[in-house]
């Protein structure tokens, strides 16, 4: 271990081998680090989990209280998985329930001043670009986009290989390989850049534009385009993820 004189480190915190801790960095006692991460100078942890392999940047605050008006202090978490790269002043907040966590996967990209709110469950190799904000309760799949300065409304789902531009109000759910953008965000199409950088075949990428044209531009409500999308295209992998997102919604989807 490195561990910098001037870092306040509890001493029920749990550390792992080859982790770094920089200078005035504040470890609390709820804090399990795994092997080989790096820490910054001036991060402050605390009811976290953070597995192997993280690079945490300058002033990241993580695992701090939920910013909830009513919340009453209790025992939460943040869980945060492997190889996660998490920028300066990054903010990720513990769950507002008594015993469960804030989710963060593997080996995501989590830009400056980004904010994750308590409760959020962030999937795998995700980008979150800088100032973007989640509220609470957001889940983000997969491969997911968001760009500066979005802002992300609560409960809302962030589909798998989706794009969401920069500064776009997210007030309903974001369709799985879909780009959008906006104030409320709109769908511009399909995220045809990702879906190639992720080797995805040509037939799936015809079969998903054959659905969105099914969902945009037919002129059924969403239960139709269901219905037409489940009549005239093959049942693959990522049409049946695509129906089970739609039909999973509570706030609706993006239209």
């Amino acid at each position: 271990m490195s561990i910098h004189k001037t870092a306040v480190i509890h001493k029920k915190a749990e550390i792992g081998e080859g982790v770094k801790i920089g200078p005035f960095s504040v470890i609390g006692g709820h804090v399990i680090i795994g092997n080989n991460t790096e820490i910054d100078s001036h991060v402050c942890l605390d009811w976290s989990g953070i597995a192997d392999n993280c690079k945490i940047s300058q002033g990241a605050v993580l695992g701090g209280s939920p910013q909830v008006l009513k919340h009453k202090d209790c025992p939460s978490y943040l869980k945060i998985g492997k190889n996660n790269i998490i920028r300066e002043f990054v903010t990720i907040h513990r769950s507002m329930k008594e015993n469960e966590a804030t989710l963060v996967g593997d080996g995501n990209y989590i830009m400056a001043y980004a904010h994750i709110a308590h409760d959020c469950n962030i999937g795998n190799e995700t980008i979150i670009t800088s100032y973007a904000g989640l509220s609470g309760h957001v889940t983000v799949e997969d491969r997911a986009v968001i760009g500066g300065a979005a802002g992300i409304h609560q409960f809302v789902r962030i589909g798998k290989l989706s794009m969401v531009g920069g500064m776009s109000r997210v007030v309903k759910d974001v369709l799985p390989y879909c780009l959008v953008e906006g104030n409320p965000a709109e769908p511009r199409g399909l995220n045809v850049v990702g879906l190639r950088r992720n080797q995805a075949p040509s037939d799936i990428r015809d079969d998903l534009k054959h659905a969105f044209k099914l969902l945009y531009q037919s002129g059924l409500n969403t239960s139709q385009s269901v219905e037409g999308i489940k009549k005239e295209i093959k049942m693959g992998e990522e049409i049946t993820h695509l129906i089970e997102f739609i039909e999973k919604s509570q706030r609706g989807v993006t239209k």
